[in-house]
């Protein structure tokens, strides 16, 4: 690594994170076929294409989230895999909708991916919460059930609330106000995918409707400068993940990646792997490229870490424990 190294990735999907070896032993257990090339092949996107192309490779995995033990095994791999790759912090993000129902209710596949959570942090090394997402294209019934569930978890490890999905056939973000105010009363922090596909305007909007001060990949925002001098006056933050912004398109090229224009308008940015099983690319890669490839400075990579610490969702306790010694 030629700079200093994050260690806390703020932006990771379990969905993303299914082990190619795993999917193919989870599939032999769970009688679920292999897709056409394998799950290799399915799991991981080679090439740069949409967010529709590559929100498709990652559902391939999704039949495999198909009892507790399977939920659990895969939130505890995807917790080693960051942990064997250097990460202090994970926030673990996934939407249990999809995964309830055929014999799952919403609270049983929560309660299984905090068992994994409590199995793979049980030991030094790592700490990780998780992040109950909301999803574009449910309806307001499913996503309000989703947000009490994660309310009930809240403190058990849940740390927080997001909305995902398709922004580019789902955009509107008004459906999901009750739902961010149900996770807000019960103390959870607050995130939301915006303008990751869509215009600049969405990162205001999901500011103004959701209350939310961190972006998920934001992408869009930085053809708007007017819109990043009003988020760095605002604090709201960035979840910048470049290889997954290189692959959806909501970045051109690493060497265009938003995270520049971001950090030269002064807004807070944080980083994240996004999904490494899709990318092949986890969080330490992740850091190289900020200098390697998109061209931040050694100091700017740095910054990144201290605006983690104080924005990472977690306990007061663990947000000491990752500040630097001295």
């Amino acid at each position: 690594m030629t700079g200093p190294g994050i260690g806390l990735n703020l932006h990771s999907h379990l969905e993303g994170s299914v082990r190619p070896s795993s999917a193919a032993a989870l599939a032999a257990e769970l009688d679920v076929p292999a897709p056409p090339g394998g799950w290799q092949a399915a799991l991981v996107m080679p090439e740069a294409g949409s967010l529709t192309t590559f929100l498709t490779h990652v559902a391939h995995g999704y039949p495999l989230f198909a009892t507790p033990d399977a939920v659990r095994r895969i939130v505890a791999e995807a917790i080693e895999d960051a942990a064997h790759d250097g990460t202090r912090y994970l926030e673990l993000r996934f939407g249990p909708a999809t995964h309830a129902g055929n014999g799952m209710t919403l609270d049983e596949v929560v309660g299984a991916a905090c068992d994994g959570v409590r199995e793979a942090t049980s030991g030094p090394g790592i700490d990780a919460g998780l992040v109950v997402c909301a999803l574009r294209h449910h309806d307001l019934a499913t996503n309000l059930a989703v947000a009490e569930t994660a309310a009930r978890f809240a403190g058990r490890g849940v740390v927080g609330f997001d909305v995902a999905g398709d922004e580019l056939l789902y955009p509107a973000l008004e459906p999901m106000r009750q739902p961010f105010a149900l996770a807000a009363a019960a103390g959870l922090g607050l995130t939301a995918h915006a303008a990751e596909a869509g215009p600049a305007a969405a990162v205001r909007e999901a500011a103004e409707t959701l209350g939310v001060r961190r972006i998920g990949h934001g992408s869009r925002a930085a053809e708007d400068p007017a819109l990043l001098a009003w988020a760095a006056e605002e604090g709201v933050c960035f979840e910048v993940c470049p290889t997954s912004n290189v692959l959806t398109g909501a970045a051109p090229s690493y060497e265009a990646h938003p995270a520049r224009a971001f950090v030269a308008a002064g807004c807070d940015v944080v980083l994240g792997d996004d999904d490494p099983t899709t990318t092949g690319s986890r969080l330490a890669n992740e850091t190289r490229l900020l200098e390697t490839a998109v061209g931040l400075a050694r100091a700017e990579v740095g910054r990144m870490r201290a605006v983690a610490i104080e924005r990472v969702f977690c306990e007061p306790s663990v947000r000491e424990a990752l500040r630097p010694e001295g």
